[in-house]
């Protein structure tokens, strides 16, 4: 169900810390948290004596201790101590995963294979100094009653915005322009470029634009699922449509929505601007309008789920727009199938 050999957002780095963390990712529980000297650790969720979750533990050093008969276990999964016994039993370990901290997020990689950090997006600008980011959902993950695969579609297909998010980001203008979409490797990218147009009522904001803008849409997806919104408005003319797209309102919005289970997410996102990136108020504006906005677009996607799991082989058509969501499908649906090829061979 799930692409394994790949790196999945686990927690924003702040919300892992002495306190363990249970979290369900990939259907696995797992949980998180740091060792004394900062260092994050992951375990499999589950006490190998009893069952208990070993969040509910406690932190001791570079070790976690369960909570049920105190079985101490080393950041690398290993029994290191049974209380009143002196020799450790046989298969007295939980799995424990690689851990990479990046972009503010603590990443985990749930493979069989050896971890890759290029399969990292290389997504710079989070840490720009000369960029501002300010957390999606106030630094939580946003629960999603639906499959992660909707929210990469959603995403992919921003035609949505016209009829979504009427009063803020979205306005006719959007459905009068086609997509383009180009496949490479392990990436999709959909791109509309819109000269001259009317802005839309964030835009004209924050902008202060008071005529028509060129406009861009530019989503990148990348197996597994990690996409990367990037979209603006410049004054008309100024190149933005050409590939200067570092003026104006720039922004990127990064997403990495991490199955939990097959019908339920953990959200990650954030929005980083070239724009205003002194203005406390801008920051607001992020925080709770684009909160909304990202709230008007799960009421959509867990509806959706609820239709998919009450008649799963209902027929559905496609149209013009869902080209780049059609496209990821299939990527993804390959590189699934070698998965798991070649863990069958294994």
């Amino acid at each position: 169900m799930f692409l394994r050999n790949c790196w999945y957002v686990a927690a924003w780095s702040h919300e892992v810390g002495q306190e363990p963390l249970g979290r369900t990712l990939l259907n696995e529980p797992v949980v998180l948290y740091r060792t004394e000297d900062g260092d994050p650790v992951a375990l499999e969720d589950r006490c190998c004596h009893r069952g208990l979750p070993l969040s509910l533990g406690t932190v001791e050093g570079r070790r976690l201790r369960c909570a049920y008969h105190g079985l101490l276990f080393d950041r690398d999964g290993a029994c290191a101590e049974v209380p009143g016994q002196s020799r450790m039993p046989p298969g007295s370990a939980v799995r424990s995963y690689p851990l990479v901290e990046r972009a503010g997020w603590v990443w985990i990689w749930m493979g069989e294979e050896a971890p890759d950090e290029s399969l990292l997006p290389d997504w710079w600008w989070m840490d720009h100094p000369d960029w501002k980011t300010v957390p999606g959902n106030n630094g939580k993950p946003l629960h999603s009653r639906c499959s992660h695969r909707l929210i990469v579609d959603n995403l992919l297909d921003l035609s949505h915005l016209t009829f979504v998010h009427t009063d803020t980001i979205g306005n006719d203008e959007i459905t009068r322009f086609p997509c383009r979409t180009e496949r490479e490797a392990r990436l999709v990218r959909m791109e509309r470029l819109m000269p001259a147009v009317e802005p839309p009522p964030f835009y004209k904001a924050a902008g202060g634009f008071a005529g028509k803008v060129d406009r861009w849409q530019i989503v990148e997806a990348i197996l597994p699922c990690y996409v990367d919104v990037d979209v603006g408005c410049t004054e008309v003319g100024r190149g933005a449509l050409d590939g200067d797209r570092v003026q104006g309102t720039a922004f990127h919005v990064p997403n990495c929505p991490t199955p939990e289970t097959g019908r339920t997410t953990h959200h990650f996102y954030a929005h980083t601007r070239l724009f205003r990136t002194d203005s406390a108020e801008m920051d607001e504006v992020f925080r709770t309008d684009f909160l909304r906005v990202f709230h008007e677009d799960l009421e959509i996607m867990e509806a959706q789920q609820r239709v998919f799991d009450s008649r799963p082989d209902a027929p559905l058509v496609d149209i013009n727009v869902d080209a780049p969501a059609l496209t990821f499908k299939r990527m993804h649906e390959d590189a699934l199938e070698a998965e798991t090829g070649a863990r069958t061979a294994a």
